[in-house]
């Protein structure tokens, strides 16, 4: 697999901090808080990095949960954030706190969120009749219909 080209990262905050991994063969790089913030119970926040991005043409960035946070119930609620490779602003990491207590503090320098940078393949959509998709075994089962295990 030939290499990614480099992410350009742009800090634009004294205390913002480069993404970082955890170990050497670690999928995602750390994403850290910009700042004290408070999660209410139930509430979504959008925690600043306090960095830009250049993504690569042809790559997007994926901000994706902590399984440490999560365990908690610092949790991402739209699962997995998509940054488009022509976006420019800041990196925001959006959580919500459902856990025990009223609420969560998030502290300045925490990690917060991994960002993984993957391939797009070109794909397109043609428009063809239903009888064209062609039939499987699962079928249109969905939404549990493989079984529980």
């Amino acid at each position: 697999m030939p290499e990614a080209p480099p992410v350009k990262v742009a800090r634009v905050h004294p205390d913002s901090r480069m993404p970082t991994k955890g170990s050497e063969h670690a999928a995602g790089w750390d994403l850290y808080s910009l700042e004290d913030t408070e999660v209410p119970f139930r509430g979504s926040v959008k925690l600043r990095t306090g960095l830009h991005v250049a993504i690569p043409v042809g790559y997007e960035g994926q901000v994706r949960a902590r399984s440490s946070l999560g365990s908690k119930g610092l949790i991402l609620p739209h699962s997995i954030g998509t940054i488009d490779a022509d976006y420019r602003g800041e990196l925001f990491v959006l959580v919500t706190w459902i856990g025990e207590g009223d609420s969560y503090m998030v502290k300045s320098g925490e990690r917060i969120a991994q960002l993984l940078i993957t391939p797009i393949p070109k794909v397109g959509f043609i428009e063809v009749d239903f009888e064209e998709l062609g039939e499987t075994e699962r079928g249109s089962g969905g939404f549990g219909s493989t079984g529980r295990f």
